[in-house]
């Protein structure tokens, strides 16, 4: 019904925010996540994607910051079991990026962090969106096994490991400088590539 409500940013919660368009205020509920991207605005002007539940009990507008959070909300509503508020829960402890990475990973720990999710429900997330979100995000699922473990088979040159792993950063979805600089961080002499990719990410999760 809606695809997005751009207007100015009447009010705002941790859990909702008030868009007024022209006189008429939308509530939406919204994740932590796009909850920091509205504070971090400098605009008054704002542009969320939307969601509509329509349930027995009632109709609930849901509001996101990017069409990938939309898209992973969406994702999660697909999975036997979680509602909307289980799906806004996640999306309040990760980003869309990183919940990819935790699925293709097989991280249930991380997923069962988020309020209501259990490690069962976590399980089933993975088992049911493993293949998708590799395919959708483009992620080596071996590689990510790797990552998850500690090890794996790839070993390349000293002088490529570190190009290598920015590349995996960035197909993760962070960007060209923040893998630039938390690889700086690191002393990778000793360390393979996915021992590399493993201790990034460590950083660049916190």
């Amino acid at each position: 019904m809606f695809h997005y409500i751009s207007g100015e940013l009447a009010q705002l919660s941790l859990s909702s925010a008030v868009i007024d368009v022209g006189g008429v205020g939308y509530m939406l509920t919204i994740s932590g996540n796009t909850y920091e991207k509205l504070c971090r605005s400098s605009s008054a002007k704002v542009k969320l994607y939307t969601y509509l539940a329509v349930r027995e009990d009632g109709i609930e507008l849901f509001g996101f910051e990017s069409e990938a959070e939309m898209s992973t909300f969406k994702m999660l509503l697909g999975v036997s079991g979680v509602g909307p508020k289980a799906a806004i829960s996640i999306l309040s402890l990760l980003t869309p990026e990183k919940f990819a990475l935790a699925v293709c990973t097989d991280d249930k720990k991380t997923i069962s962090k988020a309020s209501g999710i259990g490690p069962k429900t976590a399980a089933r997330i993975i088992l049911e969106l493993k293949d998708k979100l590799a395919k959708d995000t483009n992620i080596d699922t071996s590689l990510a096994s790797a990552v998850s473990s500690g090890g794996g088979s790839v070993a390349p040159t000293a002088s490529g490991k570190l190009t290598e792993a920015q590349d995996a950063l960035m197909v993760l979805g962070y960007s060209r400088a923040e893998a630039q600089k938390v690889l700086a961080s690191l002393d990778t002499q000793n360390m393979n590539l996915e021992d590399i990719i493993k201790a990034a990410l460590k950083h660049l999760m916190r």
